[in-house]
């Protein structure tokens, strides 16, 4: 009778199971090559934690020589944001995640990579659990349910949810069961789950160990009312005919796995292997809670983006909270790529990775200081033009100008200055080199005052074509003439005898030019802004 009953809820012809397996074989890997999957709702923007965790799926799969694919699980239809699938896969790209499939719903031998698109596939298996017994058809109402759940929690019940004597529909027999479907009544399709309250299941966790849990005891519906399948047993289908060797997901999935291990056991399919991937963690008021959508910005990765933080710095320091193991590596070897680091699962942590923004800033710096000029000034370009147009249409009007300001301190220099982290700090940082941004304060070191300050001004002969030597050495005999000393030495040993030192004068000079009294190189900041620029600035400042 469960024939009859299978063929009265899938009227439509269907391929068999075999013809699936023949359609969706083995992969060839070399021994060892793993398949993972990251596998995203398009519900909204890409979470900072999910890029965490499509970025260990792919480290395994690179790692071990084997496939790492993208696919939309779009069954929750009333949260699917339009456009949302698109728009994570440009996330990804933009963090130099990029799928080996599934980067549109054709790209490999296991499409479709989406879902929705894959509605026949999961009816093949759904029909044959009716077959066996392993599934049935439940007539409940969403009121009947609601009235279960409450009186459940009246009673105290010790276990909540649809199974056992609160699972109506479950001894049904086929003729009932096809009595009222015959009559129009609407129905989901539900696992007769044959689990018992007194057992338990183990298994191992590739970051947590072993772990041992109660058995699933409730029959979960599997097909919803509309035909789409649940979650569970889609992810169950999917992962066995994609091949999946290892599930890597946030370990939000943990108490499911249960349900899941049963699934793959009733469809006849041998069990990924699992890795639970803890939260991302934020501190506040001394205590940790999940990153959150809703409380922070730096939540979607869209915000690092925004500030202008490099995709190379978010990658280096979720790196940094993936592994224990990367921070020696790296200073190890601070310029290999990090796809040489061998990655393992044994050196992540259980217990949950403290999202540090303070520690992402240094990181950036770091991962900023190593750019040239050129390469740096590019991506700030890049990044202007989408977030901060008048910035770039400045920079536009001045051809490679921003790149021999960055050159500054950078190019060739054994320990390039590490003062910016993110490129939206770029327009502050170089703004007295345009004069469409400089401001033209004049702050003074508490050492001189306005007087001495104007008098250094008026003195000063600087000349564009002099070399560094020649440039200083011409600071300090000014100095020397105007009654400071040559050098803080000499200043340190005698300090009654001088107004001050040769670094007061040079700071007095970096201020009229720069309007600042910490800058990079003055000479190469001078040279930069070229003779006619400094002198106009000196001139404008001493003639006031």
């Amino acid at each position: 009778m469960s024939q009859t009953l299978a063929e009265k809820l899938f009227p439509n012809p269907l391929p068999s199971a075999a013809d699936l397996e023949d359609r969706y074989p083995p992969r060839q890997l070399k021994e060892g090559g793993r398949v993972t999957r990251f596998a995203p709702s398009p519900t909204g923007f890409l979470h900072l934690g999910s890029l965490y965790t499509a970025l260990v799926n792919q480290l395994t799969a690179r790692g071990s020589g084997g496939v790492f694919y993208l696919r939309v699980e779009d069954t929750d239809k009333k949260r699917e944001v339009a456009g949302g699938a698109a728009d994570l896969l440009e996330s990804l790209r933009v963090f130099g995640i990029v799928p080996d499939e599934g980067k549109s719903e054709n790209d490999g031998k296991y499409a479709p990579y989406t879902q929705s698109k894959r509605a026949e596939i999961y009816h093949v298996f759904a029909k044959s659990l009716v077959e066996c017994g392993l599934a049935y058809p439940c007539f409940c109402s969403s009121d009947e349910l609601a009235q279960m759940r409450e009186k459940q929690e009246k009673d105290g019940a010790v276990q909540g949810g649809y199974w056992g004597e609160w699972a109506k529909c479950r001894d049904l027999s086929s003729e009932q069961a096809a009595a009222k479907i015959d009559a129009g009544q609407s129905w989901t399709l539900r696992l007769r789950s044959g689990g018992d309250l007194e057992k338990r299941v183990a298994f191992n966790d590739e970051v947590r160990g072993k772990i041992e849990m109660p058995v699933n005891v409730l029959d979960a519906v599997l097909l919803k009312a509309d035909g789409i399948p649940t979650y569970h047993f889609a992810h169950a289908v999917d992962d066995h005919l994609m091949r999946t060797t290892h599930v890597i997901r946030s370990e939000e999935w943990l108490a499911s796995v249960p349900l899941h291990l049963e699934l793959f056991r009733v469809c006849g399919f041998k069990p990924p292997k699992y890795a639970h991937v803890s939260a991302l963690l934020k501190s506040e008021n001394g205590n940790k809670r999940k990153l959150s959508k809703r409380k922070d910005p730096e939540a979607a990765v869209s915000w690092f983006a925004r500030e202008g933080y490099p995709a190379d710095s978010v990658l280096e320091y979720l790196m940094c909270l993936l592994s224990s193991a990367f921070e020696d590596w790296r200073r190890a070897n601070p310029a290999a790529a990090r796809s040489d680091f061998p990655f393992t699962f044994k050196k992540m942590s259980a217990s949950g990775a403290l999202f540090d923004l303070v520690k992402l800033t240094d990181v950036s710096k770091g991962v900023i200081a190593a750019l040239s000029g050129g390469d740096l000034a590019e991506n700030i370009l890049i990044w202007a033009r989408e977030y901060d147009t008048e910035f770039a249409s400045i920079l536009q009007n001045h051809g490679d100008y921003l790149a021999q300001i960055l050159a500054i301190d950078r190019d060739g220099a054994k320990k390039p200055r590490k003062d910016i982290a993110k490129y939206s700090e770029v327009r502050g940082y170089v703004s007295y080199f345009f004069d469409e941004l400089f401001d033209g304060e004049f702050p003074l070191p508490d050492s001189v005052c306005k007087e001495d300050a104007l008098e250094i001004l008026e003195t000063y002969d600087y000349r564009g074509d002099d070399d560094k030597d020649e440039w200083f050495g011409r600071i300090r005999q000014l100095s020397v003439a105007l009654g400071y000393a040559a050098s803080p030495k000499d200043f340190k040993a005698n300090s009654s005898a001088y107004k001050g030192h040769v670094g007061d004068v040079s700071a007095v000079i970096r201020s009229a030019v720069t309007g600042r009294l910490n800058t990079p190189d003055l000479w190469a900041v001078c040279r930069v802004l070229g003779e006619a620029r400094v002198r106009e600035r000196i001139r404008r400042i001493a003639g006031e």
